[in-house]
Parts: C-alpha cells; structure tokens; sequence
C-alpha cells in the first residue's frame, strides 16, 4: 500500500472540505482546512519525499468565477513537481494535454467519461487516444445507494446509473493506467472508512487503485492495508497534519509502507 498525497483546489485556496458538501451555487463547501501556503509548497514537499502519484484536484467547474486562480495554483505545483503529480476536474480531451504539457504525470477524469449518467465509451477512447492510456486515471468516486456503491459526478453531486463491481473494473481498466476512488459519503470526515466498499475493491486484481476518504487515525490506515490485501493505495486529507488534523505526516508515510501488523496480536482498538 502506497500513500499517495494530496492538493485540493477550491476558490483558489488549498482546502479540505467536506466531500458531499460541494455546490456549484456559490462555491459553496464546507471547510475543514484552508492553508496558508500556495500549491506549489505542497507540491515542492512531496518532491523532496520522493512521493509519486498524488493528486491535484480543482474543485472548481470551468464556469466559476475563481476557476482561473484555482488552475494557476495547480499550475504552479506543476511546475514544482514535474511528472509527480496527477490532476483532475473539469478534464476533456480538449484540454487534457495542457495539463500534461504543463508537467501532469497523468490527467484525472470523471464527469466527461460519463453521459446521461451512462459510461461514455466514446468520450473515455477519445481522452485515451489524446493522452494515451498510460496517462489516464479514471476517478470513480462513488456514493452509497440502494444495493451498492454507484459511481457520482460533477464533483460528486449527481449519480450515474453505474455500479462499483469488479466487472465493471475490468471493463474500464482496459481505457486507463489507474482508478481514483473517493468515498464520498466520508470524504473529510476522517469518520473511518468504507469497508464494504474497499472490499469491492479488493475483490480486484488488475491496474493500481488508490482509495480516498473516511481515514481519521492509523487504525484506520491497517483496517484498509488489510482489508485491501496490501494492494489498494490510500490518500490521506483533512485528517493529515498538513492539513490541520491529527495523523502526522511522517507516521502515515511509515504506515503505508511497512509490513502489516499480526492482527491476532495486537488488535484494532
């Protein structure tokens, strides 16, 4: 299990919010965390930690008034982190290779492989083809409804009619190089993970997933080193020191990488 870092864009701020709580009207999130520094500090930070495969997120759409300071932040981690970092929101094949132009390792893509909450192949085959597939993570984020876990878009506000299963994995995987996936009902929350669905996950076995939300203590991070058989990467926010919370940057790091614990002996209390 690898620990893939993390730099959320809102208004122009680096943030942690609460993931259900994006709204388009106003820009409105709750915060957990708004930073002081740029982009660029965090990005220069897992640089020097030689962490690979983190994410940059603009939780802003390209319609809002501060989506243009909200890009340049990201563009400055960028230029801080070249090939380092991964980014999302608002991603077509359009502008797709902008990003990657401007130091993206690879672009990040919900909303637009999704149509009339269906999977749009066409949309998903075009983006693969501009960037090709070893450039392409496709974010299936997802809420709990019903009997599953259904994939959400438009920065996580509206549902598709897609369920998480394992075959829908193997389907997808076949147009890109990884899955980002947010539980987006304890984005923020640092409440404890999903277990049902990181077990979804791990019923997997193909390209690298990384698994996002609801992580609030190292307890957290062994339940999900076990439950995802050591296979599934974990990013860390608003419960991360960095970000005001309470897990200290180095001790995750050393979580992730470390063997797992016999959990016979010690337990998860």
């Amino acid at each position: 299990m690898r620990f893939r870092p993390c730099i959320d864009i809102h208004n122009g701020k680096v943030k942690q919010i609460v993931g259900g709580s994006l709204v388009d009207l106003d820009n409105q999130a709750t915060e957990n965390f708004v930073a002081e520094q740029e982009a660029s500090f965090f990005a220069k930070l897992y640089r020097d930690a030689n962490l690979y495969g983190g994410h940059i997120v603009l939780l802003n759409p390209q319609t809002s008034e501060y989506y243009e300071a909200s890009k340049a932040q990201a563009f400055e981690a960028l230029r801080e982190y070249p090939g380092g970092l991964q980014i999302g929101g608002g991603i077509t094949a359009d502008n797709a290779m902008t990003f990657i132009t401007a130091g993206a390792s690879h672009v990040i893509v919900t909303s637009y492989a999704f149509s009339d909450g269906q999977i749009s192949y066409s949309n998903i085959k075009k983006l693969s083809d501009t960037v090709g597939r070893e450039r392409l993570v496709l974010d299936l984020s997802c809420r709990k409804k019903d009997d599953g876990y259904y994939i959400v878009t438009d920065r996580w506000q509206k549902f598709t009619q897609t369920k998480i299963t394992e075959e829908t994995l193997q389907e997808l995987a076949k147009y890109c190089d990884e899955f980002l996936i947010h539980a987006v009902d304890v984005e923020g929350k640092a409440s404890g993970i999903e277990t049902e669905l990181v077990q979804i996950l791990a019923s997997y076995d193909g390209i690298p997933i990384t698994y996002a939300g609801g992580v609030g203590s190292l307890v957290d991070l062994l339940l999900l080193k076990e439950i995802g058989k050591n296979k599934i990467d974990v990013t860390v926010g608003s419960a991360l020191d960095l970000f005001g919370g309470v897990l200290k940057y180095e001790e995750v790091q050393k979580a992730c990488e470390n063997p797992l614990p016999n959990v016979g002996d010690k337990g998860y209390t």
